[in-house]
């Protein structure tokens, strides 16, 4: 057969087979898969941090217990998840900021990689400027050390010896220091469950100044969210859950005061 000819050139004839035939590409460098593969894991990396944030601000945070007044709830140095929706109630354990000098000042954290690892939820909050505490009183709720050395709310005595500290069998009093508030409105009544090593609500009742007692109640805006599991060491796992007798406990018959209601208070705790 004779090649084909167009305007005096030849021109080998080629077959459909041949025409269709893939040419091969060439390899890239191992310079461009490094860049490659780096370019992948920089934007793995920057979705997982910008899926961890997400969730720290919107679903759940962990915090690491630094002090004994939650025990034996809590013990120093548990990490714990703190939900953020669904918020809380009567007996809840809560995470709050502090709501104005609860807490002695303290020198801030230096090392900015762990204040990032911390602020993206990777590393558990290890900041002092939060509290953790149980609710005892919600806005409304009229509280008081009764006759017996019980806490009492809305007229139902609370059996606490579910979650009281004790030692060698001996469980701290409830309070010692007498006390009758009614909670005001967008605030909370908090409580440690070592009654006897906690800084809390009790301990501000007494206090004077331009708003008497004020100081006692931690602003409803200031929570964080209820603690829902200690995640940390391995041999506390373990989920939190209301205890038994705060469900016998009515809803208050009166609104929220727009200001504390100090019935009597005496200072200390």
């Amino acid at each position: 057969m004779h090649p084909a000819t167009r305007e005096g050139h030849s021109v080998e004839a080629t077959t459909h087979d041949e025409a269709d035939a893939p040419t091969e590409e060439p390899k890239p460098s191992a310079g461009r898969r490094a860049l490659g593969w780096l370019t992948e894991g920089v934007l793995i990396l920057v979705g997982a941090i910008i899926i961890a944030t997400l969730l720290r601000t919107f679903v759940g945070q962990m915090f690491v217990i630094p002090s004994t007044s939650m025990e034996n709830t809590l013990q120093v140095n548990d990490r714990v998840l703190v939900a953020k929706f669904g918020g809380f109630q009567r007996g809840d354990v809560v995470v709050f900021e502090d709501p104005g000098n609860w807490l002695a000042p303290s020198p801030p954290v230096t090392n900015k990689f762990q204040i990032a690892l911390e602020f993206i939820g990777v590393l558990p909050n290890s900041g002092t400027e939060h509290l953790i505490k149980r609710v005892i009183g919600m806005p409304g709720d009229h509280v008081r050390l009764d006759d017996e050395g019980r806490i009492e709310v809305n007229g139902v005595q609370l059996e606490e010896s579910a979650y009281l500290f004790a030692e060698d069998g001996i469980q701290v009093a409830p309070a010692t220091v007498p006390f009758d508030i009614v909670v005001p409105k967008d605030r909370i009544f908090v409580m440690g469950d070592h009654r006897n090593a906690s800084n809390d609500s009790r301990c501000r009742l007494g206090n004077v100044g331009r708003n008497p007692g004020e100081d006692a109640f931690v602003p409803v805006d200031k929570v964080v969210g209820a603690a829902v599991a200690i995640v940390s060491p391995l041999d506390r796992l373990s989920t939190f859950t209301v205890p038994p007798t705060f469900k016998d406990v009515p809803e208050p018959t009166e609104p929220a005061p727009d200001k504390p209601d100090l019935i009597h208070v005496e200072s200390g705790c």
